[in-house]
């Protein structure tokens, strides 16, 4: 079978891709203070190692960095003067404070030439009053989740059943009071859309209460356990639908920005259509082509990030299923063998490429292989386009960009996609 497998990307892509690594995400803990509902490791999902309170080992972290060290100081880094995001997940983060110190500690003595990092976390902000000083010392980027009001969020509980809203609704406040510049430059929230609150909702508390425009999520679809599937769909409630039932939508619609459903699917329709997108100076110089490498719009490996789990398993993201990892990190090394790695994707693609070729979206595509059911036997893809579905598609574009022109400048001169 391995012989009659396309070859789509190499074990040079993604060494490649290490090399010039973008973000690194450890999962510091999968242990958590909170309870929430919907947790993506949570009561409604079967897609993640079990959680057992664990901590992050340091010694792996280290061994992790200096193995992507190497990389990062080699010829095979094509990035002169590179930013590396060193950012931190879980469960919740700030519970295992200590590993996060010393891993800042250690990357701001690593000597990489040309490189700089930032660090980053996102957190649920119960912690967030007790160790806001050092987060500030060291420039963090907060992602506080929030899902508005205290009604808005009140899935997100503690072991006690007990909402969590007072008690971070008072961090969040005390830092925008006491640390104004800080909150402004370096903090967003992220919300949670579901049955008991509303995109309307949620953005007007979070712009009223703190003159942010958050990011708003539906529920994760993948990976529902069989058991749990009628009981998540009363809680899900589908973003695109609750925006445009918002008297408040074309105000809405402007603050969110790419962040908003319909523009997104502008944005990707112009970047990948419009033929005014370079994407570097060959680009420019020599002309695009819309001719897709590889079928579906999976990101290749760690062409984005590079996460690793509590217990050392490497993902190429912190949203699929623990089941796709790539490789590992032990006590004593890092395991990735970029030619399985290759092999791995390529026998995905391959999977797909005979209905992404029929596809009349295929350049445009943006589905990804970790969101389809039954990956690893005979996936079928939820987002094919045939030509009738592909010139709806076209029209409501134009059709959008008519009633909302000004979008077309907003979008390719603001707009950059990863």
């Amino acid at each position: 079978m391995e012989n009659s497998v396309s070859k789509y990307i190499s074990s040079r892509t993604v060494e490649y891709e290490i090399a010039n690594l973008k973000q690194l995400v450890f999962e510091v803990t999968d242990g958590c203070n909170l309870k929430c509902k919907y947790c993506g490791y949570g009561e409604f999902y079967d897609k993640c190692d079990d959680r057992n309170n664990q901590f992050f080992p340091l010694k792996k972290a280290f061994i992790m960095l200096d193995y992507l060290k190497e990389f990062w100081g080699s010829g095979k880094n094509r990035s002169y003067s590179q930013k590396i995001d060193i950012a931190f997940y879980g469960g919740e983060p700030l519970l295992n404070i200590d590993f996060i110190k010393q891993v800042v500690n250690y990357v701001e003595r690593l000597e990489v030439p040309s490189k700089s990092f930032t660090f980053s976390m996102t957190t649920n902000g119960v912690l967030l009053g007790k160790y806001i000083d050092y987060l500030i010392d060291k420039d963090f980027h907060l992602l506080i989740s929030l899902d508005g009001n205290e009604q808005s969020n009140s899935y997100r509980v503690d072991y006690s059943g007990n909402n969590s809203f007072k008690r971070v609704f008072n961090n969040i406040r005390k830092v925008q009071q006491e640390n104004p510049d800080f909150f402004d430059s370096n903090i967003n929230f992220n919300a949670v859309l579901h049955n008991r609150n509303t995109v309307d909702e949620t953005y007007q508390f979070i712009k009223k209460e703190f003159g942010k425009i958050p990011r708003i999520a539906e529920l994760n679809k993948v990976g529902i356990h069989k058991d749990k599937k009628e009981t998540f769909w009363e809680t899900y409630r589908n973003k695109y639908e609750s925006l445009h039932q918002s008297p408040n939508y074309e105000i809405i619609q402007e603050d969110m920005f790419y962040n908003a459903p319909d523009t997104q699917r502008l944005g990707l329709f112009l970047h990948q259509y419009s033929g005014n997108v370079y994407r570097n100076h060959k680009d420019l110089l020599m002309g695009t082509t819309h001719q897709k490498q590889y079928p579906t719009g999976t990101c290749l490996p760690f062409s984005r990030k590079l996460f690793i789990t509590v217990n050392g398993k490497i993902l190429p993201c912190e949203r699929i299923g623990h089941q796709f990892g790539l490789g590992k990190v032990t006590n004593n090394s890092v395991i990735l063998d970029f030619e399985k790695i290759a092999e791995k994707y390529n026998i995905w693609f391959n999977k797909l490429a005979q209905q992404c070729n029929k596809c009349y979206n295929l350049i445009g595509c943006v589905q990804c292989i970790f969101d389809l059911d039954n990956t690893e036997g005979n996936p079928r893809c939820s987002s094919f386009m045939d030509k009738n579905a592909f010139e709806q598609y076209t029209n409501a574009q134009m059709e959008y960009l008519a009633k909302y022109p000004h979008l077309y400048e907003k979008i390719m001169n603001e707009l950059i996609l990863r």
